[in-house]
């Protein structure tokens, strides 16, 4: 076995091998939930190719597990909510600044305390931001260049995102009018859980050139905003889980594999070899899959189109306290939890598949046109937030990715305790002293929610982080560390 490297040779009902990368100490984590389980199931989906994936962020999730990635062939494959996740486009945008580290900590509290009221955060916080309907659709067509045309920041700011702000695809109509009413008033919010808005300084630079190139530079100041799709986009999910059931379990032993075999509708296929329920799933060219995938699209955007507007209210805020000759530029934008089309080698040959990223961000090496013109030569930017009281990354994608795991890389630490636990065992006031004696000025909502995501509970973000850059998936590039952290 090569380190950091586990393979689960294939075996009973298995289509493909699986592979956990992860150094020994992560994997005796991983080994304990049920992580390995999950990579075997997803290798058992009809039309998977090449292999099943964890990554060392990797534990269990709801049908993949977190941190888990596959590719399906366009034609005998499938796409499951499960292998996308509930909070669709759960993902992370960082801004440069030309400020430094020692201009926020003249101001630290009072900055803080702006941005707690600026930013809306927390379960059914709601946003100034008021839409209608109609221009909700627009929204959810548009995402992030929606904002902007609207006045809500710059071309820019799209041009530096991951499918510059707006996924091709997305149909309103396929999404219900639920999901609409829970999101119509939540653009512009961070939400609750693991997200968050975190003002950071450039800690160390570890690959100077490339730290040139994406204009990063020692104790620059950057802010950092870890949120998604909110409300609507798990509406989403839990809307196409209940109608993949329905047709999944309406007709027993009844094969996506005989489809074109039977005079049935496309339709009606059923449970056959299904390994888990929470993997239900309809083929990529159904008209099901079709659906969830235009509505997933359609969720992608909304979060696209929130990140946008923080970005302007950030970008608001710092002018106000810092001067009109405060830069706040958008370094770059990646998705976490989405289902993309996407050229790679299946076979010795180039195939479009569905590649399913579950917890997992891209990480594409130099060359890609998917990549913005001026990083391009060096590869893409890949952001591994942190932990509220740890460090966060910036990595930058390499070529050894495409072999390796589909053009992917971690997108965090990864959890090793369940929020019930961290409620159980951890204490607030311990975990808010620590943060203090970091330097680290924290605003936030409940005391359940602040032992929930304690650093405490997550991998060590280091040895994470070590383990991709080992393997050529991801290189090290700067560190950052938190100086304000904003919490739902």
């Amino acid at each position: 076995m090569e380190k950091n490297i586990h393979v689960i040779p294939k075996e009973d009902e298995m289509n493909v091998p699986g592979v956990v990368y992860a150094s020994e100490k992560i994997y005796k984590k991983v080994v304990a939930d049920k992580t390995l389980e999950q990579v075997k199931n997803v290798a058992k989906l009809p039309g998977i190719v090449g292999k099943s994936i964890a990554l060392p962020d990797c534990h269990q999730g709801y049908g993949f597990c977190i941190g888990g990635v596959a590719a399906f062939d366009l034609e005998k494959g499938i796409i499951s909510p499960g292998g996308v996740g509930y909070d669709i486009n759960c993902s992370v945008r960082l801004l440069k600044t030309n400020l430094k580290k020692e201009d926020i900590l003249k101001k630290q509290k009072e900055i803080s305390k702006k941005f707690y009221e600026k930013i809306p955060s927390g379960v059914g916080r709601g946003s100034p931001f008021q839409i209608s309907y109609k221009e909700l659709d627009k929204l959810l067509l548009g995402g992030a260049k929606y904002m902007v045309e609207k006045g809500y920041g710059f071309p820019e700011d799209y041009l530096f995102s991951e499918e510059e702000g707006c996924m091709k695809g997305a149909d309103p109509s396929n999404v219900s009018e639920r999901a609409k009413r829970r999101g119509v008033g939540q653009v512009g919010t961070i939400g609750s859980g693991n997200h968050f808005l975190e003002i950071q300084f450039v800690d160390e630079i570890f690959d100077k050139k490339t730290a040139k190139v994406f204009g990063l530079f020692k104790n620059q100041v950057v802010v950092m905003i870890h949120c998604g799709s909110r409300g609507l986009g798990h509406q989403v999910a839990s809307d196409y889980i209940k109608k993949m059931e329905e047709k999944f379990f309406r007709k027993k032993n009844f094969s996506t594999t005989n489809l074109k075999k039977s005079n049935q509708p496309e339709e009606k296929y059923g449970a056959k070899n299904l390994p888990d329920r929470e993997l239900v799933n309809a083929p990529i060219n159904s008209k099901l899959g079709k659906d969830y995938f235009s509505a997933m699209a359609a969720a992608a955007n909304f979060a696209f189109a929130n990140k946008q507007l923080l970005t302007h209210w950030v970008r608001e805020e710092l002018l106000k306290i810092f001067g009109v000759k405060t830069k706040v530029e958008v370094f770059y934008d990646v998705c976490h939890n989405i289902a993309k089309i996407e050229e790679h080698i299946v076979d010795g040959k180039k195939k479009k598949v569905c590649v399913h990223r579950k917890g997992a961000t891209r990480s594409f090496g130099s060359g890609k046109i998917e990549i913005p013109k001026i990083y391009r030569p060096v590869g893409q930017p890949v952001l591994i937030p942190g932990s509220m009281g740890t460090a966060s990354y910036v990595l930058v994608g390499q070529k050894k990715s495409d072999e390796l795991t589909f053009g992917s890389s971690v997108h965090g630490a990864g959890r090793v305790m369940s929020r019930s636990e961290a409620v159980k065992t951890l204490k607030s006031e311990k975990v808010k002293a620590n943060l203090k004696k970091l330097g680290i000025q924290f605003e936030g909502g409940t005391k359940k929610g602040l032992l929930e995501e304690a650093p405490e509970v997550y991998k060590d973000i280091e040895e994470v982080v070590d383990v991709v850059h080992s393997l050529g998936i991801s290189k090290k590039v700067a560190r950052m560390k938190p100086l304000i952290v904003i919490k739902g």
